[in-house]
């Protein structure tokens, strides 16, 4: 049996507990320190799944803790970098953060509901989910470097626009995609 206190865990309890620390960064106006902390807590996203993988490190603690790390980090990244105060440039657009938030909300709120009505319970992410949150991501770090170092605040809007594009698409597959997936599992 795997232990729950091991390296692909702990990678991502880092990541939890490096969102106060990025709030902070951000709310003394520190966006290299917080882009450096935005950056090693996305990259302890990847490492974490690789290392409990490769070391045979899954456990139920960390299929709960992974997702939920990376919603945190995505949600607090896009709610304190939407409020004017906080940033040098000028904020995240609301309409974006509103939408990344909604999409995960509508997807756990529907993933609650089908399980209490249908028992389902095998949710698994998909390719374009996988995508948009890599796509979050990219975003974050590309405003935090606009505001950091003065760079590629003209790409901000496209940036802008190409997310909530794969979010508004990342959140109609999911429906499609486990629709199939209920599907698939009243064939057995």
């Amino acid at each position: 049996m795997t232990t729950v206190l091991n390296v692909a865990n702990l990678l991502t309890i880092l990541r939890l507990i490096l969102i106060p620390v990025f709030v902070t960064a951000i709310y003394y106006q520190r966006f290299i320190s917080a882009l450096a902390v935005f950056f090693i807590a996305a990259i302890t996203d990847g490492i974490d799944g690789l290392v409990a993988r490769h070391f045979n490190q899954k456990t139920h603690l960390g299929e709960i803790l992974d997702p939920m790390a990376d919603k945190l980090l995505l949600v607090t990244a896009f709610i304190v970098l939407s409020l004017p105060r906080f940033t040098l440039l000028p904020p995240i657009p609301f309409w974006l953060t509103a939408a990344a938030i909604s999409r995960d909300i509508f997807i756990v709120l529907g993933a609650l509901v089908i399980n209490i009505t249908t028992g389902f319970s095998q949710f698994r992410p998909s390719l374009p989910g996988k995508l948009n949150t890599l796509v979050q991501i990219l975003t974050i770090t590309a405003y935090l470097t606009a505001n950091a170092f003065h760079l590629l605040q003209d790409l901000l809007p496209p940036v802008y626009y190409t997310t909530i594009a794969m979010t508004v698409f990342s959140g109609i597959h999911y429906i499609v995609h486990v629709n199939r997936l209920i599907a698939e599992r009243d064939k057995k």
